[in-house]
């Protein structure tokens, strides 16, 4: 039996696609959102790199109600779960 190749020139390509940066997009909204949920404010940036599309979460934006940095890493954290199941 053959060892499984991936297809890298195919992968790379889809990575690149208007469809996958739309969805990138929509996953990392789902995250800020869900991190966001106890009056957080949480921002997010995409962008198409040389290799793919990348998106980040950036925040918590809202320190009195974050708790500093542990809370805001847990409001992340948490972000990350609650998408998951979007």
């Amino acid at each position: 039996m053959k060892p499984f190749r991936p297809n890298k020139s195919g992968i790379n390509s889809l990575m690149k696609t208007p469809e996958t940066g739309v969805e990138v997009r929509r996953i990392a909204q789902a995250i800020a959102e869900s991190a966001g949920s106890n009056d957080g404010l949480f921002k997010t940036d995409s962008a198409l790199g040389k290799r793919r599309w990348r998106a980040a979460v950036i925040g918590n934006y809202d320190w009195p109600n974050s708790g500093g940095l542990p809370g805001s890493r847990r409001d992340l954290l948490r972000g990350m779960d609650g998408a998951h199941g979007e």
